[in-house]
């Protein structure tokens, strides 16, 4: 009986040194995730710095919007420009399927101004 507990207790204490020296597999997963975290949020660093330095390059090219007039107050002879982001909704609506009535007045032009988008846009083909 006293070998048995001898041999028990040295079985405890050979399994106690090896607990030490053998590798923790906790420490390394910790050590995993906070290099993955770390690595994650300089990449998130990254792509914002890249995102803004677009966004500016976008301010910079943008055009400046044109002030839009009263329809009553246009003539005939007063052309203006018409803002790339309207025509794209017009050639959409037109898509659609919309009267040239609807699509002018969800575009807030005018009926010459819709037609004259449209007859552009089938002048270049696409």
């Amino acid at each position: 009986m006293e070998t048995l507990i001898i041999l028990l207790f040295s079985l405890a204490i050979v399994l106690l040194i090896i607990s030490f020296f053998g590798k923790d597999k906790v420490a390394k997963l910790e050590e995993d995730l906070e290099q993955m975290t770390l690595t994650y949020m300089q990449d998130i660093y990254q792509l914002k710095k890249k995102v803004k330095i677009l966004e500016e390059e976008f301010v910079i090219q943008d055009e400046p919007v044109p002030p839009v007039k009263d329809k009553s107050t246009v003539n005939s002879n007063d052309i203006e420009p018409i803002h790339e982001i309207l025509k794209c909704q017009v050639l959409s609506l037109y898509s659609q399927g919309l009267s040239l009535d609807q699509i002018a007045r969800q575009s807030s032009l005018t009926k010459e101004q819709t037609i004259a988008v449209i007859e552009q846009q089938r002048l270049r083909g696409e």
